[in-house]
């Protein structure tokens, strides 16, 4: 694994890309340019913060119990999850909720500047926990745009002589104003998993979907764009997708968000999971030397007439967050034991 003065000498852009290491010895790259900030740690290849330049409110939602220790799932931004999503099933069921490259030390492989973006590359291969669960021959890259929009690419090659079956997910957390007014679309007609009915078959029927209780639904066998239209921060979230099958939507609602020590009680009402990902039936197999791309974009829009909403009191919006990068670094440094084995 590099060190921060490696990966500063090596790949450090100024006024656009440095690295850190805070408490607990874990490494972070920054990016601020006039396009975005963000930040993004090295394990699990973990994105934590995007906000373009225009914007009043971070993107992601990041919980402000988190946890940043070595070996510790982050509760928030981007997870990165290969290769089963939730529990491991079939032959095998060891090994921890999600996968195990959530947690593992990706290598940065390449860093440069072009415009006002910023390209950046990491990369994933075998290692000794990965080998224990039986993922030998294996390389991931991910690539991710950094602008006005944010583009995230995921690459997985199988290089065993037998075939690789995987599951995969960008594990994307949205920050709202207020969940119980956010009004997700482009899932109209969908069939999906309703994980909380016992993984009942369902179908939904309606356009738009508007939370009202918790949800977890693996929405199976759809390409299609999906919209989150927030009246509270006056925008719309566009989160497309390529070489995807799955949508997944989550939010823990109040009653399970009680359990999750790394999740503030109040958290469930500034974010939604729209989950970029291949996985339940539309999980792959690849074959020997075949390699694999799935992509995630997501783009910001204003939504106009909601001037009453932006104003409305709301007591979600305190917690949908201002930036915990900017405004409390003390974030980065405590937290309690989560529970790693939900969403």
């Amino acid at each position: 694994m590099s060190t921060v003065n490696e990966l500063n000498d090596n790949f450090a852009i100024p006024g656009l890309l440095a690295f850190e290491e805070i408490v607990g010895g874990l490494l972070i790259a920054r990016i601020t340019s006039a396009a975005c900030t963000a930040t993004l740690f090295l394990q699990g290849a973990h994105l934590v913060h995007w906000q373009p330049g225009s914007e009043d409110h971070p993107v992601l939602f990041l919980s402000e119990r988190s946890i940043f220790a070595p070996g510790k799932a982050i509760r928030g931004g981007v997870p990165v999850i290969f290769p089963w999503f939730g529990a491991r099933t079939g032959e095998r069921t060891d090994g921890p909720s999600q996968g195990f490259a959530r947690t593992a030390v990706w290598d940065v492989a390449f860093a440069a500047g072009f415009g006002e973006d910023l390209h950046l590359t990491l990369t994933l291969g075998p290692s000794e926990t990965s080998r224990q669960l039986g993922y030998d021959n294996f390389r991931l890259a991910y690539e991710l745009i950094f602008g006005r929009t944010l583009s995230m690419r995921l690459s997985v090659v199988n290089q065993s002589e037998t075939p690789m079956a995987m599951e995969e997910a960008l594990h994307t957390y949205l920050a709202v104003g207020g969940v119980e007014h956010a009004r997700i679309g482009g899932l109209g007609d969908t069939e999906f998993l309703d994980k909380t009915d016992h993984f009942s078959r369902k179908r939904q029927a309606d356009d738009v979907l508007v939370l009202q209780g918790e949800t977890d639904r693996p929405y199976l066998n759809t390409t299609a764009t999906v919209t989150v239209d927030d009246p509270i921060f006056g925008r719309r979230l566009v989160v497309e997708k390529r070489n995807s099958h799955t949508t997944v939507i989550w939010n823990p609602w109040m009653e399970q968000t009680a359990k999750l020590a790394d999740m503030d009680p109040e958290g469930w009402r500034g974010m939604v999971c729209v989950e970029t990902a291949n996985a339940a039936e539309n999980a792959l197999t690849l074959h020997p030397g075949e390699a694999h791309t799935m992509e995630a974009r997501i783009t910001v829009e204003p939504l106009p007439g909601v001037e009453e909403l932006a104003s409305e009191p709301e007591q979600a919006g305190e917690h949908a967050q201002s930036s915990l990068f900017e405004r409390a670094p003390e974030i980065l440094y405590a937290g309690d034991e989560g529970d790693e084995s939900s969403e």
